[in-house]
């Protein structure tokens, strides 16, 4: 009996062991396709996050300001662990995640600096999060690139190399279509992240800064393995961008996106002002089942205030009903909860609650400890905001926590296991002090205070975020990744 005993616990000593050598991947913006931005990592407690710091001898020299969240992936070349960052100059570089060297560095084509009918970012090339395969071993992402015709490139390179992958890019001027309409890539741009569900590629469009244009919210599909085969919805209205930086969130099978304001269209709904959900292809249904929309949206088009504030979450709240739920936040500074299983059409939303003056832009993370399911967002006006989702029937939204900052990067959690020791980190970017911050999940209680004269970061974007992998953070700023580790 002993001796068994002995041998369970060898064998369950063994497991352990080999889970903890198991590969630790980020291949998509916030970690998930469900956009929840939660890391599990035993190294980050709350009294281990206190000691957190700068690696100063983590290089990271890049080319350009970084707008997408960076990636991580392991066993490159010489068994070195990568981080991947793509920048607004068109350069896409593999780091080598413990020194910041570069292992290959590629350029795909002249960014945009002239040409657009309106717009704030200049030079314009990736910006959206790209996407990693692992089993292809593939890097997807999507390029404006200058020219006498200006072109949206769609890319898949070799993440061990650099190399461009047979087939690709994917000109989407030449490639997408859908209901009589042609994608025109000058009045176009790419914000949200990338997502790759079921050997599908799916690429989420906006606008320009100042609507400009006949612009729309185009949601593109390449089949990874026939990329000549491009399937694509959009808006039927004018407008009706998909803005948010989380960009397109799936459960694994479905695609949601929340789309902008809508023009003249006469009060007739044409997909915007919307939470979208999206059939594998992309193919939308038109039925109510399959979009949400507030029974206040041609108002809200009129103000300018896009319900696609930020980009949808997927969050699952046990003893609720419905337990199956989708987060919208919008420029009107409301929370909506949908059941993402029955969206509903144009009607009241499952539970809604005003949680700030004004959303924009950027990615909310959701996440549960032992006191409750959470989800929490950076308001316009810099401050990190948590709210309560209530197991009740249907669930509700309360207060948790706000702290005041006046940075505006897209949040992230952390935590031991499933449960415990929650971080809620943020990057106090743009035009905040570009520093890190840590908060207890439960109570918004500091943890981690943005460190000493090391810890500094310059020229970061707004509504980026970071990520976390084998003990360490990593941020990207113009020019620049950073690198933190524990100590």
């Amino acid at each position: 009996m002993k001796f068994l005993v002995g041998n369970l616990w060898v064998l369950v000593a063994g497991l352990i062991a080999s889970s903890t050598q198991a590969q630790v991947n980020v291949t998509q913006e916030h970690k998930h396709l469900s956009r929840d931005g939660f890391y599990i990592d035993s190294a980050f407690t709350q009294t281990t996050a206190a000691n957190l710091r700068r690696d100063v001898k983590f290089n990271g020299t890049i080319s350009g300001s970084v707008y997408a969240q960076p990636l991580y992936i392991e066993n490159g070349p010489g068994g070195a662990a990568m981080v991947i960052v793509a920048t607004e100059t068109n350069h896409v570089y593999a780091l080598n995640a413990r020194t910041g060297q570069v292992i290959w560095q590629r350029y795909v084509g002249a960014p945009v600096t002239s040409g657009l009918p309106c717009g704030n970012i200049n030079p314009l090339g990736i910006t959206g999060t790209p996407v990693l395969d692992v089993a292809t071993r593939s890097l997807f992402f999507d390029a404006m690139i200058a020219g006498p015709t200006i072109k949206h490139l769609i890319f898949s390179l070799n993440v061990d190399t650099g190399a461009t992958r047979s087939g690709w890019p994917v000109d989407v001027n030449a490639k997408a279509r859908y209901n009589g309409l042609t994608f025109t890539s000058s009045i176009q741009n790419q914000r949200g992240a990338l997502a790759l569900v079921n050997g599908v590629l799916y690429v989420p469009y906006s606008g320009h800064f100042g609507d400009c244009g006949s612009y729309r919210g185009w949601v593109v599909g390449v089949p990874i393995n026939n990329p000549a085969t491009v399937t694509a919805w959009a808006t039927s209205a004018v407008g009706g961008g998909i803005w948010g930086h989380g960009g397109i969130a799936s459960g694994g099978t479905n695609m949601f996106v929340v789309t902008g304001n809508t023009f003249q269209t006469g009060g007739q709904w044409g997909g915007g002002e919307a939470v979208i959900r999206l059939h594998p292809g992309p193919v939308f249904s038109g039925n109510p089942i399959d979009y949400w929309a507030p029974t206040n949206w041609f108002a809200l088009d009129n103000g300018d205030t896009d319900l696609g504030g930020c980009g949808p979450v997927l969050i699952t709240v046990n003893g609720a009903t419905p337990s199956q739920l989708v987060l919208a936040l919008g420029k009107d500074g409301k929370a909506y909860l949908l059941n993402r299983n029955n969206l509903g059409g144009i009607r009241a939303p499952v539970s809604s609650a005003q949680v700030a003056t004004s959303i924009r832009g950027q990615a909310a993370a959701t996440y549960r400890t032992r006191l409750g399911t959470y989800f929490v967002f950076r308001a316009t006006s810099g401050a990190i905001c948590a709210y309560k989702v209530t197991a009740t029937n249907p669930p509700t939204i309360i207060p948790a926590w706000s702290v005041s900052q006046n940075g505006q990067g897209s949040p992230w959690v952390t935590a031991t296991n499933g449960t415990d020791n929650v971080i809620v980190w943020t990057a106090n970017s743009g035009n905040g002090d570009q520093r890190l911050r840590g908060f207890d999940g439960d109570s918004g209680a500091i943890v981690y205070a943005g460190g000493g004269p090391n810890e500094l970061m310059s020229a970061t974007s707004k509504w980026n975020t970071g990520i976390v992998a084998r003990g360490r953070m990593y941020f990207a700023g113009a020019n620049k990744v950073y690198a933190f580790s524990l100590r």
